[in-house]
């Protein structure tokens, strides 16, 4: 207990604080708890006028900073006498802005900000919402801000402080060049409030903020307000990862943990090993992980829950929900029950029945009222927001989530299991990075409710466990600018500033802020390579001759032998796809390889025109689904035929029951004594291949005995000569480069009449200038063009959905669209973007993304007024039906494009009708629900 002494010097100390800083006082008062230091040193910084930059980790509290700044908007400015404490003054009020990355967390600052100073006080601005615009403090997304400062808004006026939530977004690839345009071009007079994940360059970008604000303070807190331990699951037991916090700043993995999994996998290749006697052949024991339903029980009898259990696949988060049901876990009370079923039904009330069924309503509540429920963006957005309150109440327990619910959504957890150290980013499989182990991890331990978080990593033969706890240690979580020079970027900036200014504001980009930086590093390592790639041709010399040359062969080989696999393969998925168009119902079929292999009986033999046909089937085992021509790596044979009752019900358990009963009675044998999975193919040898193999054997360095040893020295060689080129292209290109991306783009928008030979902006530029999509440019060009008149509103919905989609996987094959106007218009798009990307490789910019036609018949049969089901089984996708969540949110890019076009200069008063009547059509149904939400 502190002396009397102690107490007076601390109140003294309080006391002085307060006369220096009476905003924060009266701030802190109104709060209801103390502030810890960063919070009082960056709201400090904020009043006595400087900017400030606050990164700190989830949970950590920085918003409350950011609410700190409008409560000074709200108090006025310093000097007043109203702020000073005469009532008899009005106070002279300014403007907060509050920006964040997505509308969700738009919505969730809005009401907790109305919930503190009312609804007059505060107001909303998203692409669905405007509420009180004029308000002096207002919450929007931050492309909002950007448009308003393109446009010289008025609501701009008595503008004082920006509060940037999650500035970290600026590293987004798609959104995050958003960011520094506002940073870049807010009046001098705003005051920037950034608040940040902890990022490991705070400095360096810190050093950025002040070049172009002005004053910007750091405040940096790596202090967890709730504490997170670390842990391992090995089968059925939990180890800690670390003995205690020492161990875990040196990553000094818990040493009975190391000796159970080296143990664990030592037991593993010995049974293994074992399968190699009597019966080789024959797979020694795989190591199966403790089950998810398991997991779930361990965590409940732990304490641990509620919990978010992170699975990187949409699939995989269904399939655990259902696992954990089969396995019958029920995590809640019958009140609970009751309460959740009470929410659900008050939030599903506006969706049609027959919609409920097609989305799998009934299941999904199933698992609700037993705590249990998926999160993933495939998922109806409204069926998301539910998982999300009931979660965040308590009464949901186990969220089996991708990696998107670590973005931005405050869901707080007891508990975060990560099931896998791995995940597919779009393009291939990768490792976790350190930030993203943080940021997941970041959500275990809720402030003011729980004593300390848990992260719990499965263990699997994998999974090294100091891997793991360089993950957890590391604080490697580097923020990189994303921003790029874009078309309508460049006719906002030369129409706003003028060309030469507009260069200048580049130039002072955080992108080229670092790429400056970079350059001197990337030098060294290309000087470090070149010594290296001589000493590796010394060690690839061969005294029979030149080695270059022969391996210059090899090379040639492989590369010849690379494109006739693929040739073979594209020629293989052609007579699936037409084996599979000649199916009839009834027709008893083998699919060859996948989860569905074995018998299968057709129910529909999908012949609807919609890109590669996926029929309808039954399996043996009686599941009933969509398969694709990925499933088939020989082409569909007929086996049998069976009959198909007129009007089968695939859904119903009974039905599907019995008629694979009669699948399996046709006798057919399941497997059909197949032994690879592929068809063997006679082919005649290559010519070219035979021709180089011979010039191969002739050459002298053939018959080289240390022929393999040079060769590996020259297949080193050869990568590293490539990626030192790549070295040099980078350094040539980072030097000034946004300034000469931005005259090739200006360059390329006076040939096309967007900006006068003058600098100046034309009629057409003006009208590029106001949409905002990432195919900015063609959709200005089809406007021009006409290219979209005379569509009615269903077809005009389609025909643009072709530039805002973008399929979650490459597909091979080009969907189908509605014959007629559409495919016409279509067409004349894509002609339109093969005359763009011509320009822009002819001037080295990066092409403009090619138009995507897998949503034009779901969005076209929507507009339509055709039922959800339909719809969704319209979808171009590879693993069948489209997902709601998808098919809402593309939906929703599609009406913000018509709400463009409709509000566009540039666009015939007759498409600009269609485009309002188009809206309409598509806002619909679960459209019109989340509309509403």
């Amino acid at each position: 207990m502190s002396s009397p002494a102690e107490r007076y010097a601390a109140a003294r100390r309080q006391a002085a604080q307060a006369a220096q800083f009476p905003a924060l006082d009266e701030f802190a008062l109104e709060l209801g708890f103390d502030l810890d230091d960063f919070q009082r040193e960056a709201c400090q910084s904020l009043e006595r006028g400087s900017g400030v930059l606050v990164c700190a980790p989830t949970g950590a509290g920085k918003t409350v900073v950011g609410e700190f700044a409008v409560h000074l908007a709200l108090r006025g400015r310093p000097g007043d006498p109203a702020a000073a404490g005469d009532p008899a003054t009005p106070p002279t009020r300014r403007k907060c802005f509050y920006t964040t990355p997505i509308k969700a967390l738009s919505n969730q600052k809005y009401h907790d900000l109305v919930a503190r100073y009312g609804a007059e006080q505060v107001g909303l601005l998203t692409g669905d919402n405007a509420i009180n615009g004029d308000a002096p403090v207002v919450v929007m997304t931050t492309e909002v801000l950007r448009n308003m400062l393109y446009a010289g808004s008025s609501t701009l006026q008595g503008l004082a402080y920006v509060v940037m939530d999650e500035v970290h977004y600026l590293a987004d690839r798609f959104r995050g060049g958003v960011w520094e345009e506002v940073i870049i071009h807010l009046p001098a007079s705003v005051t920037l409030i950034s608040l940040s994940a902890t990022v490991s360059n705070a400095e360096e970008f810190a050093d950025w903020l002040v070049t172009v604000r002005g004053e910007t303070a750091v405040v940096v807190s790596e202090h967890r307000p709730v504490p997170l331990w670390q842990h391992m699951l090995v089968g059925k037991r939990m180890f800690d990862l670390f003995h205690d916090a020492d161990a875990a700043r040196k990553h000094d993995v818990h040493p009975e943990l190391l000796r159970y999994t080296r143990e664990t996998a030592r037991r593993l290749e010995l049974g293994e090993g074992r399968s190699a006697g009597p019966g080789a052949g024959r797979r020694g024991p795989r190591w199966r992980g403790p089950l998810r339903p398991d997991i779930v029980d361990r965590l409940d009898r732990e304490g641990l829950l509620p919990a978010i259990l992170f699975i990187f696949s949409r699939a995989g988060c269904a399939a655990a929900v259902q696992q954990c049901l089969a396995a019958g876990l029920r995590l809640t009370s019958p009140d609970e029950r009751a309460e959740i079923r009470r929410v659900v039904e008050s939030r599903v009330t506006a969706i049609p029945g027959e919609d409920l069924s097609v989305l799998g309503y009934w299941e999904w509540l199933d698992g609700l009222e037993r705590g249990l429920a998926a999160h993933h963006a495939g998922m109806l957005p409204v069926f998301k927001e539910v998982v999300e309150e009931l979660f965040v109440r308590g009464l949901v327990k186990a969220v089996f989530a991708t990696e998107t619910l670590a973005l931005g959504i405050n869901m707080p957890a007891r508990c975060v299991v990560l099931e896998r150290l791995v995940k597919y980013n779009g393009e291939a499989h990768v490792d976790l990075t350190p930030g993203e182990y943080t940021q997941l991890t970041g959500r275990a331990g809720r402030r003011g409710i729980d004593v300390e978080g848990h992260a719990v990593v499965v263990w699997s033969p994998e999974t090294d466990p100091r891997h793991v706890a360089g993950l957890a240690s590391t604080r490697t979580y580097p923020l990189r600018s994303s921003f790029r020079p874009s078309y309508n970027m460049a006719v906002n900036l030369v129409g706003t500033v003028g060309a030469e200014p507009a260069r200048a504001l580049l130039e002072s980009s955080f992108a080229q802020f670092q790429a400056d930086r970079s350059v001197v590093g990337l030098a060294r390592q290309v000087q470090r390579n070149t010594e290296t790639i001589e000493a590796y041709g010394a060690e690839a010399a061969c005294h029979h001759g030149d080695f270059d040359e022969y391996f210059a062969l090899r090379v040639a080989i492989a590369d010849r032998e690379k494109a006739i696999a693929r040739q073979g393969q594209t020629q293989r998925k052609a007579a699936a796809v037409a084996s599979l168009e000649r199916l009839r119902v009834g027709d008893v079929i083998r699919v060859p390889s996948g989860r569905r292999a074995g018998l299968a009986v057709v129910l529909d033999p999908a012949t609807g025109g919609f890109g590669e046909p996926r029929p309808l089937v039954l399996t043996q085992d009686r599941w009933a689904g969509r398969v694709s021509p990925g499933d088939f790596t020989t082409p569909a044979e007929v086996l049998a035929r069976i009959r198909v009752p007129k009007h089968f019900n695939h859904r119903s358990p009974a039905a599907r029951r019995d008629l694979a009963a009669e699948v399996s009675g046709t006798g057919l044998d399941r497997h059909g004594g197949r032994r690879g999975g592929r068809s063997r193919q006679v082919t005649g040898e290559d010519h070219r291949i035979t021709q180089l193999r011979t010039e191969l054997r002739n050459h002298p360095c053939h018959a080289c005995p240390e022929r393999e040893d040079h060769a590996r020295w020259a297949e080193r060689r050869r990568r590293l000569e490539r990626d030192t080129e790549e070295l040099r292209e980078r350094v040539s290109g980072r030097t000034g480069s946004l300034a000469r991306t931005f005259d090739r783009i200006v360059a390329l928008l006076t040939d096309r009449g967007y900006l006068g030979r003058d600098g100046a902006v034309t009629d057409a530029g003006r009208m590029l200038g106001r949409i905002w999509t990432e195919a900015d440019l063609l959709v200005a060009e089809c406007l021009r063009r006409g290219v979209w008149n005379g569509l009615s509103p269903a077809e005009l919905a389609a025909a643009v959905s072709v530039v805002v989609f973008e399929a979650r996987r490459d597909v091979d094959e080009r969907a189908s669209l509605p014959r007629g106007p559409v495919a016409d218009a279509v067409d004349e798009t894509l002609k339109l973007w093969g005359e763009i990307e011509a320009d822009e490789a002819a001037r080295g910019l990066t092409a403009t993304r090619e138009p995507d036609l897998g949503f034009a018949w779901p969005v076209y049969r929507w507009a339509r007024g055709e039922a959800l089901a339909k719809v969704l089984g319209s979808g171009h996708e590879i693993d069948g039906e489209m997902p709601a969540g998808d098919f809402v949110r593309w939906a929703r890019q599609v009406v913000d494009l018509l709400g463009q076009i409709a509000d566009s200069g540039g666009a015939a008063p007759e498409l600009r009708s269609t485009a309002r009547q188009a809206i309409a059509a598509v806002n619909r149904g679960v459209l019109a629900y989340h509309t509403s939400a």
